[in-house]
């Protein structure tokens, strides 16, 4: 087999270069690599003369791409809008809305998130016509703002440390709109709301999923089917990538062939097809990325695409750097291009041994997304700490509902705007293919072992990066065999299906258990034989399903849901996945409504309000409920920071094996007073403290229930600043083992015969 000609990919690993050389280290580090590099290559060029021309031609490459990351810097972190932001100034904006809104729920209620471009900053008396980007922050006033219009607004900047902004937005009150979005924006804005429309007839997952498979739009995906999607490495259906543009674009190009386009027009309607495809699905960074490695695999698959291929990728790199220098420290960028030179520079090989023994079809469909996933591994388990064992089987599966969704999607999109039956029966096809992708999703993550653990530091990257690489070269070989491919194979599968042993786990006599299943609650309570009552169900049906199979537990009789909040009930469906599921109790307060919706979708509209007072035994469990506390809703409402769904929490005291304990949801101050007047002299051995450890907290309240054992159940690097120091110290101060899951993993408390003992497993 001939050597693949290298030069394009060498040029874009020298753009590469450039843009981290001046945005991805410090100036002192960036000086010192440049130094490094030069170094080399001059040995590289001294010792073979026949690459002199090239070293010259790279190191050309990286100081463009230098030189033009150093101008955007300038052009970014100076200017009125830097300086203005360095003060803090409030001032009057005039912008162009660049993104969609996004919608935030953070510790002090919901906002919106978007880019614009500032055209005009006014300060008193004083006006500046400028172009600046800048990230804004607002209320929900902001939530319909639309793509490409201008508005007017009021706000205060500022500063930016790093990044691409010239400064943050803090806005203050709606906006006002000087122009609506030009006729393009609207036309693509028209067909988004087409696919929408030609898949709103369908159940709730898979007319959300369509939106995200054909232009990226997953604004109203469950948050349940997000987390399987990520477990299960198919996160890339969820957002803009080259393979939405390489079904599009491609079925364009079958469709024109069809009708006789040859030659320089077939190119013209590629070009069309790739305009187009940004901009229905907005033209982002992100976006344009993806619609260049995406025509980059369309060259691949083509014709003389060995050569072309490569090529392509180089000079798409070299390209996209120059217009966009900052995409050079992104996580996107990087999975983007390595998954794309996998595909290139691995998949044909692995292709071709495979073929020896199966069919070229199958073939193709094992190594391209294993060839993709080998190339992406470094960098995902950086981000993750994780190395995926189910993404190729997942993908395999997947893909060939992938290409009938987004196409059919599209189409149906496209004949919702001429005449609704038309639309939705095309629809209705790419929504039977979306749940199917789902049930592929949740499937695999529910599977034993979906991943292993992988360390983030350099030295566990570098080992992982030798090990993809020696992957690379000796695979080709492997898979030419039957055989010893066939037992990789089985050793595999054995490993994602069968739990892995864990001695000593759920140890002798353990009565509670606070599950590690991220930002939320999963707490459990051991009713003997197998069965347990579940209160809370965290954000993850995952997490929540992998920490009741570690307890060993068959059944679970009955589920307590606090609140209606996503990190206590959208890993519900991770309770029912094979396990006979009893009554579910849930608040009185039905807030928020898609939150209840999901609950009454799972449980079948089963779920019961729990009376005030009631006490109950299943198995070893005694549990009594001491809340919602009655007329506390009046303080908040789902739209102030959560304080009315939080306060409306259901609260238990629970007698396990004589050990008492108080699981309090999210109540915050009123409602622990509360329950400190109603509930006089009350001690507990084990208490479940609120709302993560928040710093919302009655702390004589919490002083006064005496509890051996505080358990705090929270993600690590959460967003809320959970928990909180002051609470941390009260705890302390009051005599209390502090245990927490973000920290210490699983928690399970044990009644021994020496008293309570604390086990942990990360």
């Amino acid at each position: 087999m001939a050597a693949r000609d290298l030069r394009g990919p060498a040029l874009g690993l020298a753009a590469w270069v450039g843009g981290l050389l001046v945005l991805g280290v410090p100036p002192r580090a960036g000086w010192i690599l440049a130094g490094l590099t030069l170094v080399v290559l001059g040995l590289v060029a001294h010792r073979k003369p026949e690459l002199r021309r090239s070293v010259c031609t790279w190191v050309l490459v990286a100081l463009a791409v230098a030189g033009a990351a150093a101008l955007r810097v300038e052009g970014t972190r100076t200017g009125p809008v830097a300086d203005l932001a360095e003060q803090r100034a409030a001032v009057t904006l005039r912008l162009r809305v660049t993104s969609d809104p996004v919608r935030l729920e953070g510790a002090y209620g919901a906002g919106v998130r978007l880019r614009a471009t500032v055209l005009e900053v006014r300060r008193g008396d004083i006006a500046l016509r400028v172009r600046s980007p800048v990230l804004v922050l607002a209320d929900g006033s902001w939530s319909d703002v639309e793509l490409g219009s201008e508005l007017q607004a009021r706000g205060r900047l500022a500063h930016v440390a790093d990044g691409d902004l010239s400064a943050l937005v803090s806005a203050r009150g709606r906006p006002e709109v000087l122009r609506e979005p030009g006729p393009l924006w609207r036309a693509a804005a028209v067909i988004r709301g087409g696919v929408r429309d030609a898949v709103a007839d369908r159940g709730p997952p898979q007319r959300d999923l369509v939106p995200a498979l054909v232009d990226g739009d997953d604004a109203g995906l469950p948050e349940q089917v997000q987390a399987d999607f990520r477990v299960a490495g198919l996160t890339h259906l969820l957002a803009v990538s080259g393979t939405n543009l390489t079904l599009v674009v491609g079925v364009l190009l079958l469709v024109g062939k069809a009708c006789g386009v040859r030659g320089r027009w077939l190119l013209v309607l590629g070009v069309f097809g790739i305009a187009s495809f940004v901009l229905v699905a907005r033209t982002e960074p992100s976006v344009v990325r993806a619609a260049a490695m995406g025509s980059v695999a369309l060259l691949g698959f083509g014709s003389n695409g060995r050569d072309r291929g490569p090529r392509a990728l180089g000079l798409a790199v070299l390209g996209l750097l120059l217009i966009d220098p900052w995409l050079a420290t992104t996580v996107g960028f990087a999975l983007s291009v390595l998954a794309t030179a996998g595909i290139l520079f691995l998949a044909p090989r692995w292709t071709a041994a495979l073929s020896r023994w199966m069919p070229p079809w199958l073939a193709a469909a094992i190594a391209v997304p294993a060839a993709a996933q080998l190339a992406c591994t470094p960098v995902v388990a950086a981000i993750s700490g994780e190395v995926s064992l189910v993404a190729v089987l997942a993908n395999l599966l997947a893909g060939p509902f992938v290409a009938p969704a987004t196409v059919a999607g599209l189409i149906g999109g496209l004949l919702e705007l001429v005449w609704h039956p038309l639309g939705a029966a095309v629809g209705w096809i790419a929504a039977a293919c979306a749940a199917t992708i789902i049930a592929i999703a949740r499937h695999s993550a529910a599977l034993a072992t979906p991943a292993v653990s992988w360390g983030t530091g350099p030295l566990a990257l570098a080992v992982l990066t030798v090990l993809c690489v020696a992957v690379a070269a000796w695979s080709g070989r492997l898979l030419a065999r039957r055989t010893p491919s066939a037992v990789l194979s089985v050793g595999l599968a054995v490993v994602m299906l069968v739990p892995p042993p864990s001695p000593g786990w759920p140890p002798e006599g353990w009565v509670f258990a606070a599950c590690d299943i991220g930002q939320g609650d999963g707490l459990v309570l051991n009713a003997g034989d197998g069965a347990a009552v579940v209160v809370d169900a965290g954000p993850d049906p995952a997490s929540m399903d992998r920490c009741l199979d570690r307890l060993e537990i068959r059944r679970v009789p009955l589920v307590v849901l606090s609140h209606f909040h996503a990190d206590h009930v959208d890993g519900l469906g991770g309770v029912y996945d094979g396990r006979e599921v009893g009554e579910v109790d849930v608040t009185g307060l039905a807030e928020p409504l898609e939150r209840v919706e999901t609950v009454q979708e799972i449980t079948g509209d089963r779920a019961l309000v729990p009376a005030y007072g009631v006490t109950r035994q299943i198995g070893d469990v005694r549990l009594q409920v001491v809340g919602p506390v009655p007329g506390v809703e009046q303080h908040g409402s789902a739209a102030d920071s959560g304080s009315g769904p939080n306060n409306a929490s259901v609260v238990l005291v629970l007698d396990v094996r004589g050990v008492r304990m108080l699981l309090a949801g999210d109540v915050e101050p009123e409602a622990q007073r509360w329950l400190q007047r109603t509930l006089a002299g009350l001690t507990v051995d084990v208490l479940k403290v609120p709302h993560h450890g928040s710093r919302y907290q009655d702390t004589d309240w919490l002083a006064s229930l005496g509890a051996r054992v505080a358990v705090i159940s929270v993600g690590a690097d959460n967003d809320y600043g959970h928990p909180a120091q002051s609470t941390l110290d009260v705890l302390t101060a009051t005599g209390a083992a502090v245990h927490r899951t973000d920290t210490d993993g699983d928690v399970v408390v044990v009644a021994g015969q020496d008293g309570l003992e604390v086990g942990t497993r990360k």
